[in-house]
């Protein structure tokens, strides 16, 4: 009997506890006192006081719920975990029927339809990649494969020249890092970033026909109101971070794991059929950054599991924790492909899910079978206590992956 006709790993289960580094500290600070309405509490890295719910099932009824507000806490005084503000045209930032207007203009352009047009650039990228990576004396998965995917791929997407990459990206993964040690420097980083998109959007700096920004900005006269050049930059922001640094810590840790924990990477190896699945459950228990959403505001009294969110309350739904809830996950700390369970968080869920969803679902698909049919062989060629980490507030990755063959 093969390891794809046993039950998946009957006898060896791959726990998380199994993985080292992969989960962060908590970026809040729990309360032993119930809100007025009998609900878990933390406090914020802002200060304010925040339900916190973590069952999925209430999780699920707040991100669902478009009454809640994001916008009330984009403000100097606002609940947060970040140490600054942002642009008020963030669609992350957007509250009915603001977001409803601008994300309609994009949502086709991020299906998955969509996107499986970029499967042959994120092949042809990673058949580049993955030729320098065999040149290599002392391979490195990450920072010769995994780094290019993510940004190439989307500079493909957006139709923006390669050449840009270097000026932005450093920027860029500061800004997701969002260190709260120098405020000042993130925001130089950030207005970098901000004014490069505003370049591209006013014509100042180039853009390549047929992709998604010179789509966007030829098309802006189609909403109404016509989108501002602020609101294009607001869209286009979300993207150039989003599909770039937050794909590429999920897929880097993806790979970790799997790396880590070779009956898990076995059973890659033995269903590539099935990787699909494995990304799924991959993302039901993978940590973006150290937080899963942000906090919103309750603008009506809402019953949820052991308590009720009353009007005023500052709410984080937190995703992770939904994701490994043992009431809808069985043994939720077992990573196993072969789980069948509800629709995994990780991406968020209602009016703030995200958009690069099928983006991120694509590359990973693509990646980790590439990866386990070509190379069934490959493996981790360092302990993996020993390798470092970016850690932030929006990203939190491994930055060296040394592999032999």
């Amino acid at each position: 009997m093969t390891i794809a006709e046993l039950p998946i790993f009957a006898s060896a289960p791959v726990l998380l506890t199994d993985i080292p580094n992969l989960d962060p500290p908590p970026a809040y600070t729990p309360l032993a006192e119930l809100s007025k309405g009998a609900l878990p509490q933390i406090v914020l890295p802002s200060g304010h006081t925040a339900v916190h719910l973590t069952r999925y099932r209430d999780v699920l009824t707040v991100l669902a719920d478009p009454t809640f507000s994001r916008s009330v806490t984009n403000t100097d005084d606002g609940a947060s975990f970040l140490p600054t503000t942002m642009p008020p045209e963030l669609p992350l930032n957007l509250d009915v029927p603001d977001h409803a207007r601008m994300k309609g203009y994009v949502t086709s352009d991020y299906s998955a339809r969509s996107v499986a047009a970029l499967e042959s650039a994120t092949t042809r990228i990673l058949d580049d990649a993955l030729s320098n990576l065999r040149r290599e004396a002392q391979p490195d998965l990450f920072g010769t494969v995994l780094n290019r995917i993510p940004v190439e791929v989307n500079m493909a997407f957006l139709g923006l020249p390669i050449s840009d990459i270097d000026y932005f990206r450093p920027s860029s993964r500061v800004v997701q890092m969002a260190p709260e040690s120098d405020v000042p420097g993130l925001l130089e980083h950030f207005w970098l970033v901000y004014d490069y998109l505003t370049d591209l959007v006013t014509g100042e700096r180039e853009v390549l026909e047929g992709g998604l920004v010179a789509r966007f900005i030829a098309g802006r006269d189609t909403v109404e109101p016509r989108l501002s050049d602020a609101e294009l930059v607001g869209l286009l922001m979300g993207s150039l971070l989003g599909a770039d640094h937050n794909v590429l810590s999920v897929l880097a840790k993806a790979v970790y794991v799997l790396l880590s924990a070779p009956p898990l990477w076995e059973w890659a190896v033995q269903n590539p059929s099935r990787t699909p699945e494995l990304v799924e459950e991959l993302l039901r228990v993978l940590p973006l950054g150290t937080i899963s959403t942000f906090p919103r505001v309750a603008t009506r009294d809402l019953p949820v599991g052991d308590g009720v969110i009353s009007e005023g309350d500052v709410v984080y739904a937190d995703a992770f924790a939904a994701n490994r809830d043992p009431s809808e996950y069985p043994d939720p700390q077992r990573i196993d492909p072969e789980r069948k369970g509800p629709r995994h968080l990780q991406f968020g869920y209602g009016m703030h899910h995200c958009m690069g969803a099928s983006l991120a679902r694509m590359e990973l698909t693509v990646v980790i079978r590439r990866l386990t049919t070509e190379y069934p062989g490959l493996r981790l060629a360092a302990n993996p206590e020993s390798l470092p980490w970016d850690s932030g507030v929006l990203l939190r990755r491994p930055t060296l992956l040394p592999v032999r063959w």
